[in-house]
């Protein structure tokens, strides 16, 4: 395996924000947000190169991305500034998939609500999605990308990192955040039936 470099993606150009959406449908083919096509993750992911407070960290060989992660440090302010700036095109996007697959409407609904379900007390960041090429089995990358971010979180000002993630039928996911020091804070369910898991990881 050649050197992999992790760093975070600042001013990304709309070629790599095109990788990473192209990677998120490779390594999560049946995942909701894939079915919803190329352009809503392009738009999705130039939304977290755009804000302030939030960005992109990825893993790089030989100037291809391998792996990335989606952050914010201020989770419901990125979900009212995304559909702020991007309502055109995510309307768009929405109205296709709703066409093709009618059941998806309820949980579109549920996603661009997500502004007023992710307000807690503390100050927290979100590691919203971590993804890492299928191609490249066991080498560290996740937990690479997972230190940087440990890392670079000022633990002063944030009081810990959060997730989400399936708690059913995705075993491998919950055993690599365990592995990597994330604790089940809560179980809950969404309005669609899914189990879910929320994680946190603080110093």
């Amino acid at each position: 395996m050649n050197k992999i470099k992790i760093y975070e993606l600042k001013n990304a150009s709309k070629s790599q924000i095109g990788r990473i959406a192209r990677l998120h449908m490779i390594a999560f083919p049946n995942f909701f947000l894939t079915q919803l096509g190329f352009s809503f993750l392009n738009t999705l992911y130039t939304g977290y190169a755009e804000d302030e407070d939030s960005g992109l960290i990825v893993a790089e060989t030989k100037g291809r991305i391998i792996g990335f992660i989606a952050y914010s440090n201020d989770y419901s302010k990125f979900y009212k500034g995304l559909i702020k700036n991007h309502i055109i095109k995510f309307a768009a996007c929405s109205a296709v998939a709703a066409v093709k697959h009618p059941s998806y409407i309820k949980r579109l609904l549920g996603a661009f609500k997500k502004s007023d379900a992710v307000k807690k007390e503390e100050r927290y960041v979100e590691l919203a999605s971590i993804c890492v090429d299928p191609r490249i089995e066991s080498k560290g990358i996740g937990t690479a990308l997972i230190d940087y971010l440990k890392c670079k979180v000022d633990f002063s000002k944030y009081a810990y990192i959060n997730l989400e993630t399936d708690a059913e039928n995705n075993d491998g996911a919950n055993h690599f955040y365990r592995k990597n020091g994330f604790v089940i804070t809560r179980e809950f369910k969404t309005d669609e039936g899914r189990k879910m898991f929320e994680y946190r990881w603080s110093i």
